[in-house]
């Protein structure tokens, strides 16, 4: 199991690397600034200390998931339990922040325009 910094799609040995701790779909730190996941590992909060050694700031570091199968997109993560931006629960609660999240995401995985 590896940790995958990506600004593109990953390549099929990326994926294989990042499904590896869930199975069926990868935990996600995204960095809604910068525009770029980290993907992989048993926990969002292993994606996120990723981030933040590579110069993200907090606050633009939302936990989320991705389901290659469906190509879809969740945003439940104990890093998102953030009440100082207003976000009191695991799930992102801003539908502006989660559309922010989903452009990042699709954008990586997808390869479409943020």
């Amino acid at each position: 199991m590896r940790l995958h910094l990506l600004r593109q799609a990953p390549t099929c040995d990326q994926l294989q690397d990042m499904l590896e701790a869930q199975g069926s779909y990868i935990k996600l730190a995204v960095d809604i600034a910068r525009g770029v996941v980290v993907g992989g590992g048993e926990y969002h909060a292993d994606c996120e200390e990723i981030l933040l050694e590579r110069g993200s700031r907090q606050e633009d570091i939302w936990g989320a998931d991705w389901y290659p199968e469906g190509r879809t997109v969740t945003f439940g993560a104990l890093i998102n339990i953030r009440p100082r931006q207003n976000n009191r629960a695991m799930e992102v609660q801003d539908p502006t922040l989660r559309t922010r999240i989903e452009q990042v995401v699709r954008a990586v995985f997808e390869g479409t325009a943020p």
